[in-house]
């Protein structure tokens, strides 16, 4: 087991997938996780989750029976999109949730120059899309920069009745339509891992991030200097095993045993 002979310091955590599918826990991640809060080696939850506040991810967690986590410890590319926005004094059209909205308090939306496009679901539709591309058409007319933001670019996630498409489908069809080129603020972007790193106060090679999205999760990490470990839950297909360009460090049935794995060569 190569990615365990370099110590592991910390690590990062993927939520939907790794930790629960849906409104269930995966088996073992609770005690994995009491496990990790007891033994004092640090972690912080990385999500592209955007159906939701980070306050009501914390929340939703908490009646799983995930105690001890606070909204600190949870880094999703809502607040910092939010963030980015409210530092440039940028106007939003926000393609988002409506249940993600209160992350956006004190960004300004009237006469947008910059589209925030996140995991609408079922808010997906032709009308909402065709705005979004009129505006950045608008900005491209206006010689002014079509600033297209995407809470991620993820191909598909899983709910409990299966897979579900993703918001990168519904990005790469306003780049396709427009010309612009996204700026991603979730995973797989390197820069959304690095912010997590420096929570940790931790260098890339002293931490591993654990998820189910072989690209997203393993991938990204991987690009960002860490450790990616594929667990073969959540999303996890059997051909993400042998993927074209992604090679993770280690594949693992659960979170519960990568920590087993972790604690065993820790001792």
């Amino acid at each position: 087991m190569s990615w365990l002979k370099r110590p592991v310091k910390g690590l990062l955590l993927d939520i939907s997938g790794v930790l629960r599918d849906g409104d269930h826990v995966i088996p073992g991640s609770l005690e994995a996780v009491q496990r990790l809060q007891a033994s004092g080696i640090p972690f912080r939850l990385v999500t592209n989750e955007t159906q939701v506040t980070v306050e009501k991810t914390v929340e939703k967690l908490t009646k799983l029976g995930f105690t001890g986590i606070c909204p600190s410890s949870i880094f999703a590319p809502a607040p910092a999109v939010a963030a980015h926005l409210r530092e440039n004094s940028l106007r939003g059209y926000l393609l988002v949730h409506p249940n993600v909205l209160p992350q956006f308090e004190g960004v300004e939306t009237t006469e947008p120059n910059c589209v925030v496009v996140g995991d609408a679901a079922e808010h997906f539709n032709y009308e909402r899309l065709n705005q979004a591309f009129r505006v950045l058409l608008s900005l491209r007319d206006k010689e002014e920069p079509m600033r297209l933001f995407s809470l991620g670019k993820g191909r598909y996630y899983k709910e409990e009745d299966g897979l579900c498409l993703d918001l990168g489908p519904f990005t790469a069809a306003l780049e396709y339509a427009t010309g612009a080129q996204a700026q991603i603020f979730g995973k797989p972007n390197a820069t959304f891992f690095q912010a997590a790193l420096k929570d940790l106060s931790l260098s890339p090679e002293e931490v591993v991030m654990i998820g189910d999205d072989i690209v997203g999760d393993v991938g990204g990490a991987q690009g960002a200097g860490l450790r990616g470990v594929l667990v073969r839950t959540g999303k996890f297909r059997a051909s993400d095993e042998n993927h074209d360009t992604v090679k993770p460090d280690a594949i693992v049935d659960n979170l519960s045993q990568a920590v087993e794995l972790i604690m065993n060569q820790n001792l």
